[in-house]
Formats: structure tokens, C-alpha cells, sequence
């Protein structure tokens, strides 16, 4: 399966994906930590995440396919939230839980 179509089918398939580098447990930079930290205080427990230091491919067109240069990446229901400075943001406001609890429902 092509790169491109790869990612989408993961960010279709899940309700919350964080492309990441390192994993939830195991981060391997601040800001994956930081976003993935948010995400679980929010009440995401079972995000789905992708370790693209794993993943050259992804690593390489992640960006090209959401026109977001910079890694973590967090998509909720299909969408592109952005990374760590958004999500730090939505998390403050209360907003990021409520569209946690919203994607979890669906």
C-alpha cells in the first residue's frame, strides 16, 4: 500500500492518532511528550499512536500529506489538530477534552 494511502487509512481507522516520535510510554522528544501528556490528562486514554522514527516513509510524506511541517502531529476524528504548541492550547482552554470526549463517543 502506498505511503499516502497508509496514513490515511490509520487517521480513518482511529478516532484520535498522534504521529509521534517515540510512543506515549516512551517518548524521544519533548514536545511528542508534552502533546501525548496532554492528550492522556484530557482523558484520551486509548489513542492511537504511531511512532514515525519507526517509519521513514511516514516520517518523509507525513508532512506532504497534512501540510504540517513539524512532528508531533495529533488528528481527531480525521482532522488535523497541529502539534504540541495547539494542543498545549486546546488542553489549557478545555477545549481538547471536549473534543476527546466527543471523538470517543462517536
Amino acid at each position: 500500500m502506498p505511503v499516502l494511502e497508509r496514513i490515511q487509512s490509520e487517521i480513518e481507522a482511529h478516532p484520535i492518532v498522534l504521529f509521534m516520535k517515540g510512543t506515549p510510554q516512551f517518548p524521544m522528544c519533548g514536545f511528542s511528550s508534552r502533546t501525548s501528556q496532554a492528550l492522556k490528562a484530557a482523558g484520551a486514554n486509548g489513542f492511537h499512536s504511531i511512532n514515525v522514527l519507526e517509519d521513514p516513509e511516514i516520517r518523509a510524506n507525513l508532512p506532504r500529506y497534512s501540510n504540517w511541517p513539524t512532528f508531533p502531529q495529533l488528528f481527531i476524528n480525521g482532522e488535523l489538530i497541529g502539534g504540541c504548541d495547539i494542543t498545549l492550547e486546546l488542553y489549557e482552554s478545555g477545549e481538547l477534552a471536549r473534543m476527546i470526549a466527543e471523538a470517543q463517543k462517536a
